[in-house]
C-alpha cells in the first residue's frame, strides 16, 4: 500500500507569547527556572537527536529495544482493551513526539496487523514534526500522518479524534519524568480526560537505580547520560538561552553559563542547571525586564524523575487509569506500561 499524504494541523499560541510567559514566570522565581520545552527550537531538536545516539545516553536505545521485542504484543494488547469501541482501526496519538524514531517500530507493526494506520504526533517543535512526517511517510507505507503543533502540557491535549477509530495514546521517552510529581499527575489527568472508555495509554518511564549491591544502573550511569564526554548535552542545555535571546530580544551571554548535571537522591531525579560563571545583568527587551545573576548562581532547566516499578502503577491509578501490562528490558533500566481508561 502506498503512503497516504500528510494532513497538518497547527493548534498553538504564538511561540513568542509562550516563551514570554514562561520566561517571566521562571526568571522571577527562586531558584530561577526555565521549562524544558524551550530547548526544542530547530537547533535544540537536532542537538537532542544527537544526544539520543550518544553511547552514554542509554534511554532511547533501551526503550527502542523494548519496542523491537514487543511491538506486536503491545498493539494486540491495546486492541484487546477497546471492547466498548466500534471495530475501527487503531489510531496512534503521540505526545511530545519529536522526530518519532522509536514510534516507527510500532507504526510498522500496526500496518502489518491492520493494513494501514493513522498517526497523530503532537509536539511543540514544528521542525521535529516535519522531520518525523518526512521520515515516516518515506519509510513506512500505509501511514497517514496528522500533525498537531501545540504545547499540550498547558492547553490540554486537543484530540481531533477520527470517527470509528480506537486510540492508543503514546507518552514515551520518559517525558513524564520532566515534571514534578504534582505536575505529572495533572498531565496524566488531562490526558485521561481526552480518552474514551477503553482507550489505552502506553507510558515510558526511566527506572531509578536499584538500591544496594547488584544494581545495573548506578548514579554514575545517570550522570554520564546527562553530561556526555562530547559536550552535546551542554550545548543543548545552553541553547535555551539562545532561544530566549532570539524570541525575547535578550542579551544572555550564552558562553558565560556552565552546564551542570546532578543527581537529587531525595527526589530520585536528575537535574540540569546552568551556572553563571560570573555576576551578570541580563536585559530581556520584550519583557522590559532586567534579571541579575550572582557569580555561581544556578538556573534550573530540566528535571528528569526516575521511577520505581510499583510507583508507576500507583501514579496511573491516581489519574484514573488501570495498568494492564508492563514490559521492561532485561536489565530493568526502563519500563513501558499499558493502561486503559
Amino acid at each position: 500500500m502506498s503512503t497516504i499524504a500528510i494532513a497538518t494541523e497547527t493548534v498553538s499560541i504564538s511561540t513568542t507569547e509562550a516563551v514570554a510567559r514562561e520566561a517571566l514566570a521562571g526568571l522571577c522565581a527562586t531558584p530561577k527556572t526555565l521549562s524544558p520545552w524551550l530547548f526544542y527550537d530547530e537547533a535544540g531538536s537536532h542537538l537532542f537527536e544527537q544526544i539520543t545516539e550518544l553511547p552514554e545516553y542509554y534511554l532511547t536505545r533501551t526503550e527502542r529495544g523494548i519496542f523491537a521485542a514487543n511491538a506486536e504484543e503491545i498493539l494486540r494488547e491495546a486492541a484487546a482493551s477497546h471492547d466498548p469501541h466500534p471495530a475501527g482501526k487503531l489510531t496512534l496519538i503521540e505526545l511530545g513526539a519529536g522526530t518519532a524514531t522509536k514510534t516507527g517500530i510500532l507504526l510498522a507493526a500496526a500496518v502489518r496487523q491492520q493494513g494501514s494506520v493513522v498517526y497523530q504526533p503532537v509536539d511543540v517543535s514544528e521542525t521535529a514534526l516535519a522531520e518525523a512526517s518526512e521520515n515516516i511517510l518515506k519509510n513506512i507505507p500505509g501511514v497517514t500522518v496528522r500533525c498537531q503543533v501545540t504545547d499540550y502540557t498547558r492547553e490540554g491535549l486537543p484530540l481531533d479524534r477520527l470517527p470509528n477509530t480506537r486510540t492508543l495514546a503514546l507518552y514515551i521517552g520518559s517525558s513524564i519524568g520532566n515534571f514534578t510529581p504534582e505536575d505529572a499527575r495533572e498531565v496524566l489527568r488531562n490526558l485521561r480526560a481526552q480518552l474514551l472508555p477503553g482507550d489505552t495509554l502506553l507510558l515510558g518511564t526511566d527506572l531509578a537505580p536499584i538500591r544496594g549491591p547488584g544494581g545495573h544502573k548506578t548514579v554514575a550511569t545517570l550522570l554520564a547520560a546527562y553530561d556526555d564526554a562530547a559536550g552535546v548535552t551542554a550545548q543543548f542545555n545552553r541553547n535555551v538561552l539562545a532561544v530566549i535571546n532570539r524570541e525575547l530580544d535578550a542579551d544572555f551571554d550564552v558562553d558565560a553559563f556552565r552546564h551542570v548535571a546532578s543527581w537529587n537522591s531525595e527526589e530520585e531525579r536528575m537535574e540540569m542547571w546552568l551556572r553563571a560563571d560570573r555576576a551578570q545583568r541580563v536585559r530581556i527587551g520584550a519583557l522590559d525586564l532586567t534579571v541579575e545573576f550572582a557569580a555561581g548562581e544556578q538556573l534550573l532547566t530540566e528535571v528528569s524523575c526516575k521511577f520505581r516499578t510499583e510507583a508507576v502503577a500507583a501514579e496511573l491509578a491516581h489519574a484514573g487509569l488501570r495498568r494492564t501490562r508492563w514490559w521492561t528490558d532485561e536489565a530493568g533500566d526502563f519500563g513501558l506500561s499499558l493502561s486503559v481508561k
